[in-house]
């Protein structure tokens, strides 16, 4: 692998990194584990009104000194705060925002993402304790956009971003935009395509980091 000379983004970098990329005025939905943090990073001037398959549409950032609610939590089981105009509903309304296609982004974490978008990120395994796919399927196939946001490889070393997918699938075709700690990717109909990368990485060394076929975006 060639020996460049480069820094991956810590996690907080990353969430600030997609965080800088959700327009004004878009309803999201941020998904379990590390998208949790992005709401956190969304400057309190733009409104993007973050809503959680929980029932809260209107979700702020974590509370600070004297501001936590203990009954107010993002998909992560974290305390959040509720902006200025938001608002709590029921579990199967929350749902009819997803499924009726009412939110333009969704941010999920992954285990592997194919190289035509194919999604697994609910378990590593057939015999895997996790119960079932939960909500993660119906965000995928309901929100508008599907972006993830993961660390390039495994603590192993092995590629996340993949030809296909090893591990069960939570939806085919779903994902739109890729951000790791390395790379910002969009998925295309002509394969991967290298939106950015993190200074001092070169395409060479990304790609001996993925699994799949990359190209810089034009």
């Amino acid at each position: 692998m060639p020996d460049d000379d480069f820094r991956a983004l810590t996690r907080i970098e990353m969430a600030q990194r997609i965080a800088r990329d959700i327009p004004e005025g878009w309803f999201v939905n941020l998904g379990f584990g590390m998208p949790t943090s992005v709401a956190d990073h969304v400057p309190l001037e733009r409104e993007v009104i973050f809503h959680s398959e929980q029932g809260v549409i209107g979700m702020g950032p974590a509370p600070g000194p004297g501001e936590l609610n203990p009954w107010l939590l993002n998909a992560s089981k974290q305390h959040v705060t509720l902006r200025t105009g938001g608002s709590y509903v029921h579990h199967a309304e929350s749902f009819a925002m997803v499924r009726g296609g009412h939110i333009d982004l969704c941010v999920l974490g992954a285990y592997e993402v194919s190289e035509a978008g194919d999604l697994s990120n609910w378990t590593t395994s057939e015999d895997d304790i996790a119960p079932s796919v939960g909500g993660a399927m119906d965000l995928a196939a309901g929100a508008k956009r599907l972006w993830v946001l993961m660390d390039h490889v495994t603590k192993q070393g092995r590629p996340k971003l993949v030809r296909q997918c090893t591990y069960p699938l939570t939806a085919l075709a779903a994902v739109d935009r890729i951000y790791t700690n390395l790379a910002v990717i969009d998925v295309t109909p002509k394969g991967l395509a290298v939106v950015e990368m993190v200074p001092g990485m070169t395409l060479d060394t990304l790609q001996a980091m993925t699994g799949a076929p990359l190209r810089l975006d034009k």
